[in-house]
């Protein structure tokens, strides 16, 4: 079984530039046993483009036995 951590990231409104190092929080996550799967960015906002995205882990679910 896995189990999945959704890490939103926030955008800049002025640039759009994201407001945390999205590499960094991959490189942390890998390191915790977690394998990158994907960016989400959702729907647009007002200007056409994304408020934030969301990057997606999975990792193998920690058994409870």
């Amino acid at each position: 079984m896995k189990e999945y951590e959704f890490v939103r990231v926030e955008l800049s409104s002025f640039n759009r530039k994201p407001k945390v190092d999205y590499q960094q929080i991959i490189h942390d996550y890998a390191g915790k046993g977690w394998r990158f799967v994907q960016i989400f960015a959702p729907g647009t906002s007002g200007y056409g483009s994304a408020a934030y995205f969301e990057l997606i882990f999975e990792r193998d679910a920690q058994s409870s036995d």
